[in-house]
């Protein structure tokens, strides 16, 4: 998962443990992407507005990589116009998450990509 925020990281990451996961944080997309392209996650969650690379712009570079074209990417950002959530979809995202957020929803979401996804 990559958010800029410390304190976002941190709840999300928090939020996975409990339910098993394991989690891999970032604070930027560039180094969420080289982890994600050195050893395939389950799943990415991605802020949109990250410093060194956007969420958009690590979900574009994920979908165009056959090793992570079908890994789920949940976009969890402020950024809540419709054109944003649009840009998200059309990029690849596989869910948008507008913050503030409840815990619990993400989690539901996360555990639905993840059975749609087989992983």
């Amino acid at each position: 998962m990559a958010d800029d925020d410390v304190d976002i990281r941190e709840l999300v990451a928090f939020k996975l443990e409990r339910e098993g996961h394991v989690v891999l944080a970032f604070g930027d997309g560039e180094s969420a992407l080289a982890e994600a392209r050195s050893e395939v996650p389950a799943l990415v969650i991605l802020d949109v507005m990250m410093p060194r690379m956007t969420g958009i712009e690590v979900c574009r570079a994920l979908r165009a990589e056959p090793s992570t074209a079908d890994v789920p990417i949940l976009l969890l950002t402020a950024r809540a116009q419709e054109s944003d959530v649009e840009q998200g979809f059309e990029t690849g995202a596989t869910d948008y998450i507008v913050k503030p957020f409840s815990p619990r929803e993400l989690m539901a979401r996360v555990r639905a990509a993840l059975d749609r996804s087989d992983r």
